[in-house]
């Protein structure tokens, strides 16, 4: 049985847990380079990050054509937020045994703070997710190059009557909630109590988007997935697309910061067992 260090009231004890927490990745590993797991996890980030993209911002383009002529027909901002909720579920569902299903550079990010991945593997992850989500924009274009023209890309823009600061500030928020929900989903200590229930991880991320979009679809359109904000920039290319497109960055990553600190040194409480292993290593 493991043993869990719990520290209070200047006292040192042990307790027993039925789940075990893998170490720390190191920050650079040169064998995985040679892997072949590791080139098809890449593969798997950029088709799920490209489906996603296709699928979504098709979505989107289908709506507001469909809103042109009937305000009340497409499938509405309820449809919208569960095509991006629904597509995540399924993602994460089909990759999460193969890359871990990030699907966003700001959960890959999120999950290097917390030393769950390698920096080569977090970087070349980024970049496969933004290849992936330019073709999968590219694709909705090429498929409905007027209607996509016509009604904006699915491009990410800060809404009318927004600031930048209240733009910067539903992102930091949103992928707080979703990074968060990445990590209380795939906490080693609630697989093991869930494990009789493979989908139960991939299930609430992909409510935490559905319900992150509801929120601030009205603000931003929903970034908190930098590589979906700029795969449809770089189609789209417009001066619109790209006048605030650092909020689409910067938002999710300091969001995923937040929830990475917040769920390992707060919730795992990784400060104080350091605290604890360092009064005890000074007390020998």
């Amino acid at each position: 049985m493991v043993k869990d260090i719990e520290v209070g009231g200047g006292e040192r004890r042990e307790i027993a847990k039925d789940y075990q927490d893998p170490p720390p990745s190191p920050l650079f590993d040169g064998e995985e380079l040679g892997k072949w797991s590791f080139y098809r996890a890449l593969i798997a980030e950029f088709i799920a990050t490209m489906l996603f993209l296709y699928i979504t911002v098709l979505t989107v383009i289908g709506h507001k054509s469909s809103t042109v002529t009937d305000d009340c027909g497409g499938v509405g901002l309820l449809g919208i937020a569960w095509a991006f909720g629904g597509m995540i579920f399924i993602l994460v569902y089909c990759t999460a045994g193969i890359s871990g299903g990030h699907i966003n550079p700001a959960v890959t990010f999120g999950l290097l703070l917390a030393r769950k991945l390698t920096l080569p593997r977090a970087i070349l992850y980024m970049v496969a997710q933004c290849l992936g989500a330019i073709c999968g924009v590219g694709f909705v274009k090429a498929f409905q190059s007027g209607l996509y023209n016509l009604h904006g890309g699915g491009a990410n823009t800060l809404q009318d009557g927004y600031s930048k600061g209240t733009g910067l500030g539903a992102e930091i928020i949103g992928t707080f909630v979703l990074v968060y929900t990445v990590f209380s989903a795939t906490d080693p200590k609630r697989s093991a109590r869930d494990s009789h229930i493979p989908v139960l991880a991939p299930l609430p991320i992909g409510f935490a988007v559905f319900m992150v979009h509801l929120a601030t679809i009205p603000v931003t359109g929903t970034g908190i997935n930098p590589a979906r904000s700029f795969g449809a920039a770089v189609i789209f290319n417009s001066k619109q697309a790209w006048d605030d497109h650092w909020i689409f960055w910067v938002g999710p990553f300091i969001g995923a910061a937040i929830a990475a600190i917040y769920h390992q040194y707060i919730l795992r409480a990784g400060f104080v067992k350091a605290l604890g292993s360092f009064r005890s290593s000074s007390n020998m």
